[in-house]
């Protein structure tokens, strides 16, 4: 995998406007028990190509470190994952009817996930990509 280009990554289109969605919240929750959850914001294309390492603003100790390719690392040839976009956040959650929308999926080791959202107030649509 690319340097700069994480083995999960996504992209959000706001079809109602025909622009990319820009600064949108994503989680990306999976691994084995216990699950972990990575973190990032749509950037000015919409995509997120790299993800950062999950903290709750309640949680305390260390900060977490670990990557999605160390988390992949150690996870079987299959494993379930999770990506959550915070959509009532993006429109106004008085302008949508999914307050989030959230795509689960499963990985295989040795393989690219590239999972893009056509999103507007009131549908949406996701495929694998490319």
């Amino acid at each position: 995998m690319a340097a700069n280009k994480d083995t999960i990554t996504c992209h959000v289109l706001d079809t109602a406007v025909g622009k990319p969605a820009k600064g949108i919240h994503v989680k990306l929750e999976g691994g084995h028990a216990p699950l972990k959850t990575f973190e990032s914001l749509t950037d000015d294309d919409g995509r997120i190509k790299a993800w950062l390492p999950y903290s709750s603003a309640h949680a305390s100790g260390d900060v977490p470190t670990f990557t999605l390719d160390d988390v992949l690392s150690e996870v079987p040839n299959e494993s379930t994952w999770t990506l959550r976009f915070d959509t009532g956040s993006y429109f106004g959650l008085d302008n949508t009817f999914f307050p989030e929308v959230a795509v689960t999926f499963t990985v295989l080791k040795g393989q690219h996930y590239h999972v893009p959202l056509l999103l507007s107030p009131y549908s949406y649509t996701t495929y694998r990509g490319s």
